[in-house]
């Protein structure tokens, strides 16, 4: 009951901030779940437009923003932390993390933005940038900051970081989908690793961090194979620890395709899927960025994933969706509490849906 007389209670205010000269906004984490909060920033740097944003990110962040026209200013890495840099079991550097902090507070951050997650870890890390306001999401076992919203795991992730910046006096953009800026150098590096060459390109990547939304390798070799027959030159993207995964799909195609697992930074990756035609993809970091870049894209999604990740246009989105609740192994559903087993949740997606939803894409271009 605390928690929600606490929201009863809690100073709504939503005003812009005056005087704000230098915002801190936090969010350490993956290049795909970067791309979710590029609306609210563009939106932030709009109404703040005099003061500087400053992201406290990770080390990717600031080579991946150098040069590259964005909302945010600055990057500030995060040194490893439990719960936001890192996983929640990592070992801290307590000398370490001491002076970063004080760096913080020497940095006199006007207002500091939580567009990390539910706070449990990241609130306490924000209050101790000694910001003079705060705001951000709060879930019933976070700190509360001096604005805050609660936090729903069931809300879209873009909708979820524009209602955010909203407590501090930022309207709603008209524009919500997410922009990237697409460099140079970007399109330089990827060349490097993929040349130029007369034939389209189409990029497949069959990894997923989560296990069960991974849809089958075979069935992307046959999407693969299918649009190699249309002309498309298809390349195989992954992490390094996705290696085995995007083998696995070149292996079972009977056309050539290029596997470039462990190849491409984010500027590369960002610079090749603006050079393809199409992606297919699980439910990514890879797929928000080829939205975000207006690269079509065919998207397998888990049920789940359409609530919180859905592409808000169909122009160039065609998200397929597997409403699939019960594990194949066990039949335990695992909407509410998952199971021991990793078998895929959305292999219930046909190869012929992917397929035409992929020529439809590619007739379009």
């Amino acid at each position: 009951m605390e928690y929600y007389d606490s929201l009863r209670d809690r100073q709504n205010a939503t005003d812009v901030i005056p005087d704000v000269k230098k915002i801190a906004v936090l969010r350490a984490d993956t290049l795909g779940d970067f791309i979710f909060i590029l609306p609210a920033l563009e939106a932030l740097r709009r109404t703040y437009a005099n003061a500087e944003i400053v992201l406290l990110g990770r080390g990717w962040h600031a080579t991946f923003l150098e040069n590259r026209p964005a909302p945010i200013d600055r990057v500030i890495v995060v040194p490893p932390y439990a719960g936001v840099s890192e996983e929640t079991e990592f070992p801290e550097n307590q000398n370490e993390l001491k002076q970063f902090f004080a760096a913080m507070r020497a940095e006199h951050f006007d207002l500091a933005i939580q567009l990390h997650d539910g706070g449990r870890y990241a609130n306490p890390f924000l209050l101790k940038l000694g910001a003079q306001t705060s705001a951000g999401l709060k879930t019933p076992d976070a700190v509360p900051l001096d604005r805050w919203l609660p936090y729903s795991a069931l809300q879209h992730e873009i909708i979820r970081y524009q209602e955010v910046v909203s407590l501090v006096g930022v309207p709603k953009p008209v524009d919500s989908w997410p922009r990237l800026a697409v460099t140079q150098a970007d399109l330089d590096a990827s060349l490097a690793i993929v040349p130029a060459h007369q034939q389209f390109l189409v990029a497949l990547h069959p990894g997923a961090s989560e296990p069960r939304q991974r849809w089958p390798a075979a069935k992307f070799a046959a999407v693969g194979d299918a649009l190699a027959r249309l002309g498309a030159r298809i390349v195989v993207i992954g992490t390094q620890t996705e290696k085995e995964l995007t083998a696995s799909v070149v292996q079972q195609m009977h056309m050539p395709a290029q596997d470039l697992a462990g190849q491409l930074s984010p500027g590369s990756l960002t610079g090749l899927l603006a050079r393809c035609r199409l992606l297919v993809s699980n439910e990514t970091g890879p797929q928000r960025v080829a939205g975000a870049i207006g690269t079509a894209t065919v998207g397998i999604y888990w049920c789940l994933n359409m609530i919180t990740a859905m592409p808000l246009s169909r122009l160039q989105q065609r998200p397929l969706v597997s409403w699939q609740l019960h594990c194949p192994a066990c039949d335990h559903n695992v909407l509410y509490e998952t199971c021991k087993h990793s078998d895929s949740l959305v292999a219930s997606i046909s190869t012929a849906e992917v397929i035409t939803a992929a020529r439809e894409l590619i007739s379009q271009i």
